[in-house]
């Protein structure tokens, strides 16, 4: 056997690309799919990607050991804001100055300029997808702008249509003005900010006496729609059904009991906005049947009913509010005071709320049942299910689908221009309503003039498909009722309250029944110290840069031995990368010196010493099958490596190599057939349990030694125990003990003993202790005695 290098991966590389090796055989095998999580390929993947695919594939891989028909594709992400925002950078301009079908050319530009260093990188950290070629077959990757992707996504819609769960309402919604379109709730993050609370004066209409309500939105007081207190305050009883007069706008302001009012926050009263300032502001007037008024514009400029604030950007309008209001003596103090506020989860611009007409899927109705689905599915680790159930929990609305963005999937429909009547196409391509023409040549009105719709849907609308398009949902109806649910959804937390959850409910509308089995829910990895990766922080560490200095099995091994991901977050340590590199070598050695042994069959006597470890191999077998079960690779792993470097290399090789040489026939046949046949035994047990976690050098030992595809060997299965008189703690103190004496007297470890008493349990061992040890006398007792 050669020497092992970073550099032996590339050829086994090429050897495994060229074929495709894992693609699906439908022979009657058990199926396993994974519904792996496409990622943006606006910009290369990033540490987080190769850290969770890598996992993954460990997932795949001991799937196929264990005799299953694994389906794992790799899909790619090309829909959306994030692609859009980024043909927007690339060519320094915005989407609404550009014609639509200039714009989807740029971002198809991008997208090209992206996508190789991405299918780069993830072959070079050995992920056993099932194809490498792009396209529509099973196990192909599989592109989410592609017509074939694009078809389903309208398919859903039309299904939904026809069931009538899509509907179109007016209504307040969150607004990036930055990105220039609605957001679901599941879209919007929180940011602390630094703002100024603000106590204005209001007059009392029926007594004319100054009342104050603190606010951190005055731009917002000309939609002002209620002033409410809390039942529970006192302090403002005598004012229950008393009216305020906004100060600058003269609007007249019912004041009423109310328990959203917070008697902590300023002075306990509370103006309410009818254009609303944050999620729970549309969430009252939902609750008090208030007609939503828009104060801010789609641009995020202040409209006409603003007044002296029109065509103000808000925050520029709120400076000028305060200002009109400091010079009519209204201001009667401010605050500086820290608050959270609604964000873009993309674009960071702050969310304001506007009124407009979209499509929405019902979700409110089904929150029960979207609990009792969660309940269904089992999840890695159980702590995540939370997060679902606390998302699940929140929603107070139905889920707005449609966007006003170019770069996306058509929602399929045309309406009638007499009308308004809207007709969906029949099932089965891609269509693209605003440049085709309508399905019906004639309404039932009698018009035959039809408008297509010109929105797209919701980025997560088209990733909630990805099981669905992998099982050929609406392709193939015999396979997909055959193989559905999926067995396992992988992904990070962040995005459970939208991938996920939008996954379960979607698939539930369109099947009756969760579209997966299990989920596994990881965290993040982040730099040494625990900081979040960031371009900005100048802390982000490229795969390839990683894959160029290490290789791909000491970052493989170090994703298995860090930690379990899904109780936490991974520092990403170069040191400890290169840590991971030194226990391949050590595989390396050990395969080496193993080698130089014959391989005979398994004699009919084991010595105690051989089935000692064999023992030993055998308890790590059933712990490994238990644990990769669950998804914990990293137990295991780090159970493997000790076992390869203390007790299997430090002890037991140590103690059985005189017997295996056998040089000078000390020994007889049977017993150095024993030895050897427990080397390689052990030797071909840990490079099965470890092939799903490295499996480059795996695949090279055992193709050099035994001529065999180990991905394509069965996983290890436990055998029955043998009987043996010591522990391994017993054998590892008596070395060390013997070890030790020889040290303290400046000794090599191959110097004489003279005499050594050692306990009688270790009798059936004594022939290898005495030539490990060089043991003169021996004799058997309690305790443990050297004479040197």
């Amino acid at each position: 056997m050669e020497q092992w290098s970073k550099e032996s991966e590339k050829e086994i590389l090429d050897e495994w690309l060229s074929s495709d090796r894992f693609a699906i055989k439908m022979d009657g095998r058990p199926f396993y799919s994974i519904d792996t999580p496409p990622p943006y390929i606006n910009t290369p993947i990033h540490i987080g990607h190769a850290t969770t695919y890598t996992i993954m594939d460990m997932f795949a891989r001991f799937k196929r050991m264990s005799g299953f028909n694994v389906l794992f594709p790799l899909g790619l992400d090309k829909n959306g804001l994030p692609i859009e925002m980024a043909a927007e950078k690339r060519f320094n301009v915005k989407l609404k100055d550009v014609d639509r079908e200039s714009f989807i050319g740029m971002c198809r530009k991008v997208l090209e300029e992206a996508g190789a260093v991405s299918l780069s990188s993830f072959k070079r950290l050995g992920i056993g997808f099932n194809s490498w070629k792009i396209g529509t077959g099973l196990g192909e990757i599989y592109e989410t702008d592609s017509e074939d992707y694009r078809a389903l996504t309208q398919a859903t819609f039309i299904d939904l249509w026809e069931k009538g769960l899509i509907y179109e309402d007016e209504r307040l919604n969150n607004y990036c003005p930055g990105c220039k379109t609605t957001l679901a709730d599941s879209e919007v993050e929180r940011k602390e900010v630094e703002a100024f609370l603000n106590y204005v004066r209001f007059k009392l209409k029926d007594t004319g006496e100054d009342v104050v309500i603190a606010t951190t939105r005055p731009e917002l007081l000309c939609t002002a729609a209620m002033v409410i207190y809390n039942p529970s305050d006192q302090r403002y009883k005598h004012l229950n059904g008393k009216t305020a007069v906004v100060p600058v706008f003269n609007i007249e302001l019912k004041i009423v009991e109310d328990e959203e009012a917070n008697p902590e926050f300023g002075t306990g009263l509370v103006f309410m906005s009818a254009s609303a300032g944050d999620q729970d502001a549309i969430r009252f007037l939902r609750k008090r049947n208030i007609k939503p008024v828009m104060a801010v514009g789609p641009e995020g400029l202040m409209l006409d009913i603003a007044g002296p604030l029109k065509g103000l950007p808000t925050r520029k309008a709120r400076e000028q509010m305060i200002s009109i209001l400091r010079e009519g003596g209204f201001i009667e103090r401010q605050e500086e005071f820290q608050h959270s506020v609604p964000i873009c989860e993309r674009s960071k611009d702050e969310i304001e709320f506007i009124a407009m007409p979209e499509y929405y899927v019902s979700q409110v109705k089904l929150k029960k049942k979207m609990l009792s689905l969660a309940k269904k599915v089992d999840f890695y680790d159980e702590s995540s299910r939370q997060i679902l159930v606390d998302w699940i929990n929140s929603i107070s609305i139905d889920w707005p689908i449609s966007r006003r963005r170019y770069y996306a999937t058509e929602i399929p429909l045309w309406h009638c221009t007499s009308c308004g009547r809207s007709f969906v196409p029949p099932k089965g391509r891609y269509y693209r309503p605003w440049m085709e023409k309508a399905p019906v040549s004639e309404c039932g009105c009698g018009s035959t003039t039809f408008r297509g719709e010109e929105r797209v849907l919701d980025t997560w609308f088209d990733s909630s498909n990805s099981p669905l398009y992998i099982l050929r949902y609406s392709k193939d109806d015999s396979f997909f009722e055959k193989h559905s649910p999926c067995t396992l959804r992988p992904q990070g937390k962040e995005i459970v309250r939208t991938w996920l959850y939008y996954t379960l409910l979607k698939s539930y509308l369109l099947t009756g029944k969760p579209i997966f089995r299990e989920s596994w829910i990881h965290f993040h990895v982040v730099d040494e110290k625990g900081k979040k990766m960031s371009k900005s922080k100048g802390n982000v560490v490229n795969p390839q840069e990683i894959l160029d200095r290490f290789g791909a099995e000491p970052f493989r091994l170090w994703c298995a031995m860090e930690g379990n991901l899904e109780k936490g977050d991974f520092r990403c340590s170069f040191e400890r990368i290169e840590g991971a590199g030194k226990t391949i070598v050590k595989l390396w050695n050990v395969a080496k010196f193993i080698s130089m042994f014959p391989v005979w069959e398994k004699p009919e006597k084991i010595l105690d010493l051989d089935a000692w470890i064999l023992n030993e191999m055998n308890e790590i077998v059933i712990e490994s099958r238990k644990r990769y079960d669950a998804y914990d690779f990293h137990n295991p792993s780090a159970r493997i490596r000790h076992f390869l470097w203390e007790t299997f290399a430090s002890h037991y090789i140590e103690l059985v190599k005189n017997r295996a040489y056998n040089r000078d026939a000390k020994f007889t046949e049977e017993e150095q057939r024993s030895a050897c046949y427990a080397l390689h035994c052990c030797l071909d047990v840990i490079l099965k349990l470890w092939a799903p976690v490295i499996p480059f050098i795996t695949f090279r030992i055992f193709k050099e030694l035994r001529g065999k595809d180990i991905h394509f060997e069965d996983f290890p299965v436990a055998c029955k125990k043998a009987r043996i008189g010591f522990s391994s703690e017993d054998l590892a103190e008596l070395n060390r003990q013997i070890w030790k004496s020889k040290k303290e007297k400046g000794l090599s470890l191959r110097a004489e003993v003279k005499k050594a008493t050692i306990p009688k349990k270790f009798r059936a061992i004594g022939k290898d202790l005495v030539f490990t040890h060089n043991i003169i006398g021996l004799s058997w007792g309690p305790d443990i005695q050297v004479e040197l």
